[in-house]
């Protein structure tokens, strides 16, 4: 049997099924999959993809269709003799190089100021010097960390919270997958366009998604909803702040509905021209779960949040996690607790500030003249409004010159907006301007009649 070695991209806007079809087409036509080549069967290709099984039976059915491939009764599904494709020995020697990576500029990956690497190093090795739990970690998370965060939510969040109102989590998309399952049965609004994965993490709880147009949160009719999840410190990605009679409408609609908002606090520490704006849930703590995370600020490696939610909830989430042993890794919250205690998270974050600023107004620069500019006022990505074509047109651009600009539409489902998202988090100056020039070049041209 043939092993099929692909890696499916849940950030591209392309379905899965689409995706898997496109790579196994490649491989064929590359002859990576010589012609009569048997392929895992789509139970067992599911299964170490880790997706659903119609996902596999779709992308095998259109590529049978298309003649790539063939079913053979009782016996699997081969690589078609029809393709006019001849096996291909295998090439002897080095293999041929791989192109070179893309450079992603997406809306997620932080810059950190390389000069506090030495406070990472000590971490760990604080980490190495204290004594793990003996037995299973408390699933709330370290009673330190929880103090600290408690302290740091009142200071720069206006939370006031009590060490035992947090609970750390494995990250946001983690924190809100135990709120989901806290509730009771019901749909969930999301934001559109609006984060991917919280729609993703909703629908793998079984929740029907709602969408909630995101240009306009103080109209949202929140009845029959369980959960209404919203970005308000930084709407992602459209990179707006919630206005503050918006917020006002929301929890109202929220009371009234008996719905839990789950705010995402994504970027509030990034804003360049006032102090953060404080959290929605300092305005009502009844009726809004509190999601936080350290990705943007040490490392989306670090898989690490954290929860503050109504005391009912959190009581249901106290006791799945007792029984499924689900808490965070013990070394990463010890870290993270050693990072917070020197001061290291702070320094980051101002330098981070002071960098994202100086970016966004370049890209502010460099793309304002061809359409509208969502802010930037915060956080590491500033998004360009255009239409579709356009849009398309300096995305292919920019991939063509080594990058990968996401589209706008790619993070809607309904909504029907297009244009640019182009973050400036991970990459460097020179790779940042390289790319507003291939984006600049791509819009610089007449569009076809």
């Amino acid at each position: 049997m043939q092993t099929l070695a692909v890696v499916l991209d849940r950030s591209d806007r392309r379905a899965l099924g689409v995706q898997l079809a496109d790579e196994i087409r490649r491989q064929v036509g590359n002859g990576r999959l010589p012609v009569g080549s048997r392929l895992p069967s789509s139970r067992a290709l599911a299964g170490e993809l880790g997706v659903a099984r119609a996902v596999a039976e779709r992308a095998y059915a259109q590529l049978v269709a298309e003649g790539w491939l063939e079913g053979r009764h009782g016996s699997g599904t081969f690589v078609a003799g029809g393709t006019g494709l001849a096996p291909r020995p295998r090439r002897r020697g080095s293999p041929a190089p791989a192109a070179p990576a893309l450079v992603r500029l997406d809306t997620g990956t932080p810059w950190i100021d390389p000069r506090y690497a030495d406070a990472w190093r000590r971490a760990w090795r604080d980490v190495g010097a204290a004594r793990p739990p003996e037995g299973y970690d408390d699933p709330r998370g370290l009673p330190a960390l929880r103090a600290e965060l408690a302290t740091r939510l009142a200071r720069a969040r206006g939370l006031d919270v009590e060490p035992d109102d947090v609970r750390v989590t494995a990250g946001t998309g983690d924190g809100l997958r135990h709120v989901l399952t806290a509730l009771p049965p019901g749909p969930v609004g999301v934001e559109d366009p609006g984060y991917r994965s919280a729609a993703a993490v909703a629908g793998l709880a079984g929740r029907t998604v709602v969408d909630l147009p995101a240009e306009d949160p103080a109209g949202w009719d929140l009845r029959g909803l369980a959960a209404a999840y919203v970005t308000p410190a930084h709407q992602h990605p459209l990179g707006h702040t919630m206005p503050g009679h918006a917020r006002v409408s929301l929890l109202a609609a929220a009371r009234a509905a008996g719905t839990l908002v789950v705010e995402d606090d994504y970027d509030s520490e990034f804003r360049y021209d006032v102090a953060p704006v404080p959290a929605l849930a300092s305005l009502d703590r009844e009726h809004v779960a509190y999601l936080g995370t350290a990705s943007k600020t040490v490392a989306p490696s670090m898989r690490l949040g954290w929860l503050v939610a109504p005391p009912a909830v959190l009581d249901r989430v106290d006791r799945t996690r007792e029984i499924t042993h689900d808490a965070a890794a013990w070394p990463v919250q010890r870290a993270f607790l050693s990072l917070l205690r020197e001061g290291y998270v702070d320094r980051v974050v101002r330098s981070a500030r002071r960098r994202y600023a100086q970016r966004a107004e370049r890209v502010a620069a460099a793309l304002g003249p061809y359409g509208g500019v969502a802010g930037p006022i915060a956080g590491m990505y500033a998004t360009i409004r255009l239409d579709e074509a356009r849009a398309v047109r300096a995305h292919e651009a920019a991939r063509a010159a080594g990058f990968d600009v996401p589209l706008l539409a790619g993070y809607g489902r309904s909504a029907g907006l297009h244009g640019l998202v182009v973050g400036f988090g991970g990459c460097t100056d020179q790779q940042l301007d390289a790319a507003l020039g291939a984006l600049t070049a791509a819009l610089d041209r007449p569009d076809r009649a």
